[in-house]
């Protein structure tokens, strides 16, 4: 748990077909209403100009300070080359949707990314995930050491409360709803959260793919949505459907993930298997593709009901066929 940045268009993935178990792909023409069909929503112009926001101002938030090394280890996660910066985009995108400034929305999409990037550090662990690598770069603990990787880990998730208190405009975000933002990260990262789907992760059990993708990756997303949401004033209704709705992208984005990867290495010698349960793993590529279309259907009714505010809920209906299709790539990466 999880966008100079370059983008370029790549053809439709659509998900993969060129075997026999995935000729039941996504379907990219899923029927949406009338009002999302109206317009075209360019949305790597709209995630290009936000990342540009996003970066310089994450720069600004983690400073190199003493003690140094804790920082730069910090900066090493938080700015690293690659990062399509999802969960600020999506937060920026819900605070929009309802009216509200992105200025407004700024510091809690920083916030999130470091609580996002805090979570990647401390799951590429050798205790957790064991992973090596992050983005195609070395992981924060075969740099700076597991001690250090910690120590960062721990470090920026308080530094993303901090922000939020010490960066909202007063005058654009009424102090209840910063707590409520607080309120929701918390829930979020914590023991029913994110930490609970890493533990399943590692304990395993019977039906424990389910858990753990919605709790790992689904809470990261649902968070994202909820809190843009919550900036900008939305109505309960509201944000329980942008929770529904950022929950599905957030499971959807990831399964998407495992797919394209097992099309990768499917045809290669299975090399270390890796920690970690997904659907492509437990149930196979068919099954995994079964579970993204109905992720993606999922995602398209929560909108439905937001259609009465017009083009504004285009970026969301685009990020989720983005999370589908990959339609074009960041830094090399879909």
């Amino acid at each position: 748990m999880v966008f100079s940045m370059v983008m370029s268009f790549s053809p439709s993935l659509c998900l993969p077909r060129s075997r026999m178990v995935m000729q039941k792909a996504i379907q990219c023409s899923s029927s949406v209403s009338t009002a999302s069909e109206s317009v075209k929503f360019d949305l790597k112009t709209y995630w290009t100009t936000l990342i540009v926001d996003i970066n310089q101002k994450l720069d600004e938030a983690v400073p190199v300070k003493y003690p140094n090394q804790i920082y730069e280890a910090m900066r090493y996660s938080v700015l690293a080359k690659g990062a399509k910066r999802s969960p600020p985009i999506m937060c920026v995108a819900a605070c929009e949707l309802f009216g509200g400034n992105r200025l407004a929305a700024f510091p809690t999409a920083c916030a999130l990314e470091m609580v996002h990037a805090a979570s990647l550090i401390h799951d590429d662990l050798p205790c957790m995930d064991d992973d090596t690598t992050r983005r195609g770069l070395p992981a924060n603990h075969t740099v700076f050491g597991v001690d250090m990787a910690i120590l960062a880990g721990d470090a920026l998730f308080p530094l993303g409360f901090q922000h939020i208190v010490s960066h909202t405009p007063s005058d654009l975000v009424p102090e209840d709803r910063i707590l409520r933002v607080i309120t929701e990260i918390a829930r979020a990262v914590g023991s029913t959260g994110m930490a609970a789907g890493q533990f399943l992760d590692l304990e395993g059990g019977p039906n424990a793919v389910d858990f753990v993708q919605e709790k790992k990756y689904g809470e990261m997303g649902e968070c994202s949505a909820v809190c843009g949401a919550l900036l900008a004033g939305a109505s309960d209704e509201e944000i329980q459907h942008m929770r529904k709705y950022g929950r599905a992208v957030g499971v959807l984005y990831r399964v998407v993930d495992d797919i394209l990867e097992a099309k990768k290495t499917e045809d290669k010698t299975e090399g270390k298997k890796k920690k970690g349960k997904s659907y492509v793993s437990v149930y196979g590529i068919e099954k995994a593709v079964k579970v993204a279309e109905d992720l993606r259907a999922q995602a398209k009714r929560e909108l439905v009901g937001l259609e009465k505010y017009g083009d504004k809920v285009m970026p969301l209906y685009s990020f989720l066929d983005y999370a589908a299709d990959r339609g074009f790539s960041i830094d090399g990466q879909v």
